[in-house]
């Protein structure tokens, strides 16, 4: 099975390391689960399924999100979008992008990490799991931080 799933992890990234690390993920997940597979059905097609939701979730998640390295060495992970890209064309988009940044450095770190997760891309499940909180506590902080940031940008809509 490892190597039909390395072909298909291969198909998928069109890179070897890729490809062995989305074999990996897949197999951990496939363990993780397996009490949710059921018998007498078609395992090759389950564990496919599986690999290939996780290429999809890692590749939505990349085309989304951007690293920058701050002064002081900390990395910061932002939302990417087509706005965000089109703002460095004017002199006016990069002071909105300026004060974009600046509005979510100003969030208290709870909201902020909790909020940086989920523009990347992370369901509110996953942060949970992450933080070893409960679910609405998550779903509380992502809320907190939209408000707070619509607050403090709302003189750009």
């Amino acid at each position: 099975m490892q190597g039909n799933m390395l072909s298909f992890a291969y198909m998928l990234t069109s890179n070897r390391d890729d490809a062995y690390d989305l074999v990996q993920d897949t197999t951990l997940k496939a363990l993780d689960n397996s009490d949710k597979y059921v018998e007498n059905t078609n395992f090759k097609a389950w564990v496919m399924t599986i690999m290939r939701n996780i290429f999809i979730n890692n590749y939505r998640r990349s085309g989304r999100t951007t690293t920058i390295e701050e002064e002081d060495g900390n990395k910061t992970s932002l939302l990417e979008t087509p706005t965000t890209e089109q703002s460095h064309e004017t002199p006016e988009g990069s002071i909105a992008l300026d004060d974009i940044n600046s509005a979510l450095s100003t969030l208290a770190d709870i909201y902020r990490e909790s909020f940086a997760m989920y523009l990347a891309g992370y369901k509110y499940e996953e942060i949970s799991e992450i933080f070893n909180i409960p679910l609405g506590t998550i779903k509380s902080r992502i809320y907190m931080a939209r408000k707070q940031l619509q607050e403090i940008l709302k003189d750009y809509k």
